[in-house]
């Protein structure tokens, strides 16, 4: 029986972890996992782990193509039995033990996420497969799913106008009904106004309202010159753009009056997020620079 979060956090500003509202779990993140594939990452949030390859651009099946402007991404999700606290028999379809239905929903809000954010008029009748393994399922599943395929992405090579980042944010109590004044909130000197929780984990999936977020940061054109004033006022779109929401995935309803919060909240953990994985790329790319392989490469925020 999960433990009751809203009352724990209420009286000690702690969550069950340890953990403030606005930290993140450890984030871990490694590319070029899989020599064999295109592109590859290994991406853990907390105990949720998860590894991505990615094949292609190839050239696909007329079925697949038919009628497409560039190339099709095809998602394939596979929930190992020993993902979940509960492990699971192995199903006749060779699913992996995971909830079909689940996985297939997964796969295509994956799907639906990358097949517009790449430049696939790139590559016209093309196919890339992505295929993403469950290790480990301890809440920010979704979060976790994109994080990892952008790694893999961009190790492939895929062009992108930026990296796609995910986290997810949730309200610590009851948000189904509106929000209320910080008078009204003081309840025999507690204080019963709700905070948004920064990177859901599963005790907290279980009794909390939640929504995964996610955004990208746009690459400025370097090929165009620029005197100074177009330098301010990039930068400025740039912030904007950086506050605009690419993704947003509810599996539980939230009082309107708390949506604006949790996008705040969604929007920060996104950039933490980029920070780390732009920390792996970097360190990557200095390796690759070095004359070394960039296999194995491991980036721990701490």
């Amino acid at each position: 029986m999960p433990l009751d979060t809203s009352t724990t956090y209420r009286l000690t500003r702690l969550r069950l972890d340890g953990r403030r509202w606005n930290e993140l779990r450890l984030l871990q993140a490694q590319i070029s996992t899989n020599p064999a594939s295109s592109g590859s990452s290994y991406l853990s949030m907390g105990n949720t782990a998860v590894l991505c390859t990615v094949h292609g651009p190839a050239e696909g099946k007329r079925s697949e193509t038919a009628g497409a402007a560039g190339a099709v991404i095809n998602v394939v999700v596979n929930l190992a039995g020993f993902a979940n606290v509960d492990r699971k028999k192995k199903s006749a379809t060779g699913s992996g033990g995971g909830d079909r239905q689940a996985t297939t929903e997964l796969a295509n809000s994956l799907r639906d996420a990358f097949q517009p954010h790449i430049h696939a008029h790139l590559y016209p009748r093309s196919t890339i497969s992505v295929h993403v393994s469950v290790l480990s399922s301890d809440g920010s599943l979704f979060a976790a799913c994109l994080n990892a395929c952008t790694l893999a992405l961009v190790d492939a090579g895929i062009p992108m106008p930026g990296l796609l980042c995910a986290c997810t944010v949730g309200m610590s109590g009851r948000a189904s009904t509106p929000a209320v004044t910080a008078e009204s909130a003081q309840i025999g000197g507690i204080n019963e106004s709700l905070d948004p929780l920064l990177d859901i984990s599963a005790p907290e999936e279980v009794e909390l309202p939640y929504m995964t977020v996610a955004n990208t940061n746009p690459m400025p054109d370097i090929n165009v010159p620029k005197d100074e004033e177009d330098e301010e006022d990039d930068e400025y779109d740039a912030e904007n753009e950086n506050q605009m929401l690419s993704i947003v995935h509810m599996d539980s309803g939230v009082h309107v009056s708390y949506l604006e919060t949790m996008f705040a909240v969604g929007i920060d953990g996104c950039k933490q997020t980029r920070e780390i994985l732009n920390g792996v790329l970097k360190a990557a790319g200095k390796r690759v620079l070095m004359g070394e392989t960039a296999s194995g490469l491991d980036y721990d925020d701490e």
